[in-house]
């Protein structure tokens, strides 16, 4: 490595004084809006009967309503990324919850369904906006074990934000009502979304003019990756609505987009900073690491989406108590997920395989339990492995995101945080897209939910073991270099 990329993976915050002191209260603020992102995508599931009462709304917009956020959001966490990198990520960061503030207002008192589903998109966007720059502050102002804590209390974050939305959004309406109570699900945003900027302003170092990267934004490469990213997500994300068989030829297209984007990078890659460093693909611990995710993000998201459609449609549960039911999940992920950033610098991959071991089995005993409790008591009877899947999580996505983001330079620690989370939404589409078929197509053939339930179930199990499959390769690996090492 040469001495000039030495000295780009010094973080500013980082002078002979060592750490910024300020780092902690900065990460979490960092925290507190991506949570508040994050949230927002699966917080909205529960709140869709109360918004097509309240805005007398169809259901081909409600879907749009869920689907226009993700979409949106997949859009533009590259682009945003590598802008941070290049211009400062506070001044992303900011920009980024002033625009979710802004449309979760919007949001709140929207007076039609294209209304709503406009300040949704704008949401997104704003979303997109915001995490990469959590990573990459993450990379910025951490070193070390610190690194490690930090990355916990991302993947804690990430992983409590989409099992808990439906607990937070039943209780929200729950106060509500069932006309308004969904506005609350976005004017909850608007206090956090104030505060966020002004704690902003004060912790979050700032890049120093001369620290500023002048690169081009790499405009050919941003839009290439943001037209197949849209053809690869729109049929999946809209699965239940576009019914046509012609929207599968979508995804094929997107495919080759991005392989036209790929064949642009490398050509832009020689004579300047593309908009994604495909170097970083070359390092095993990246590339392992965003596959794991993705696949893990497959599995991992749809569980929520099934289980809630599965007490409310099937068992008749309120929004509140299909929202209780997915409690445990939470507790457990939060509990390994901030253990799991300390520990994962001493035990490195194995640490993830005994997580995903955890989750595979917990789900396995999930599938049995609503097998042998079917009824009302099923939420009882599938506590206690939910709280063994959320143990098995938090071992799972903070650890993977810091052995992934591990040796990545810091100045394009955003851009490399942008395509993780890109990775991540792809996986969350797809897992809800193929598990939600298979759960509606056993719903509508027969309607014995139950059965439906378990049928997604056991898929989703299926991206968790092939997600094992990748983490122990990786192992498998590390271990075959261990060797050639030791023999020279």
């Amino acid at each position: 490595m040469s001495a000039d990329a030495r000295s780009d993976e010094v973080p500013a915050a980082y002078g002979q004084e060592g750490a910024d002191p300020r780092r902690w209260k900065a990460l979490t603020v960092c925290l507190v809006a991506g949570f508040m992102t994050l949230l927002d995508v699966s917080i909205v599931n529960v709140a869709l009967p109360t918004i097509r009462t309240g805005l007398d709304a169809p259901q081909s917009t409600l879907q749009w309503v869920v689907s226009g956020y993700a979409l949106a959001f997949g859009l533009v966490l590259v682009p945003a990324g590598r802008f941070g990198d290049m211009y400062g990520r506070r001044n992303a960061f900011v920009f980024g919850v002033v625009l979710f503030t802004l449309a979760s207002a919007a949001a709140g008192v929207a007076q039609d369904p294209t209304w709503l589903v406009i300040a949704r998109l704008v949401q997104g966007v704003a979303g997109g906006i915001i995490n990469p720059q959590v990573s990459g502050l993450i990379q910025q102002l951490f070193r070390g074990s610190e690194r490690g804590r930090a990355f916990g209390l991302l993947g804690a974050t990430i992983g409590i934000s989409t099992a808990i939305g439906p607990l937070l959004g039943g209780l929200l309406i729950y106060l509500g009502g069932d006309h308004d109570g969904w506005r609350l699900v976005f004017y909850v945003n608007v206090p956090i979304g104030i505060l966020a900027v002004v704690l902003a302003y004060r912790y979050i170092p700032l890049l120093k003019p001369g620290e500023r990267r002048r690169e081009s934004i790499d405009p050919v490469g941003v839009l290439l990756l943001a037209i197949g990213v849209v053809l690869i997500l729109l049929p999946l994300v809209e699965g239940q609505q576009w019914q046509s068989p012609e929207r599968w030829l979508l995804p094929p297209a997107g495919l080759i987009v991005i392989a036209g984007f790929v064949a642009w990078e490398r050509r832009y890659g020689r004579r300047s900073q593309p908009v994604v460093d495909l170097s970083l693909f070359g390092r095993r611990s990246y590339a392992l690491g965003a596959l794991l995710a993705a696949l893990y993000f497959a599995g991992f998201t749809a569980i929520f989406f099934i289980l809630t459609l599965y007490l409310q449609n099937g068992l008749h549960y309120s929004a509140l108590t299909a929202g209780l039911a997915t409690t445990p999940f939470a507790v457990g992920s939060a509990v390994t997920s901030v253990l799991g950033g300390r520990i994962v610098t001493r035990f490195g991959r194995p640490l993830v395989v005994g997580g995903l071991v955890l989750v595979a089995v917990a789900l396995g005993v999930t599938e049995l339990m609503v097998r042998l409790v079917p009824g009302h008591q099923v939420a009882w009877a599938i506590a206690v492995p939910l709280l063994a899947a959320g143990l098995g999580s938090g071992l799972v996505i903070s650890p993977n995101q810091t052995l992934t983001l591990s040796e990545v330079p810091v100045v394009r620690a955003g851009a490399a945080g942008g395509v993780l989370q890109t990775g991540q939404r792809v996986g969350s589409a797809i897992g809800i897209a193929v598990v939600g078929s298979v759960f509606f197509g056993a719903a509508s053939s027969n309607g014995d939910y139950s059965l439906a339930f378990r049928h997604g179930l056991l898929l989703t199990i299926a991206f968790v073991l092939v997600a094992l499959a990748v983490a122990i390769a990786d192992v498998v690996a590390d271990r075959g270099v261990a060797r050639r090492l030791a023999r020279r």
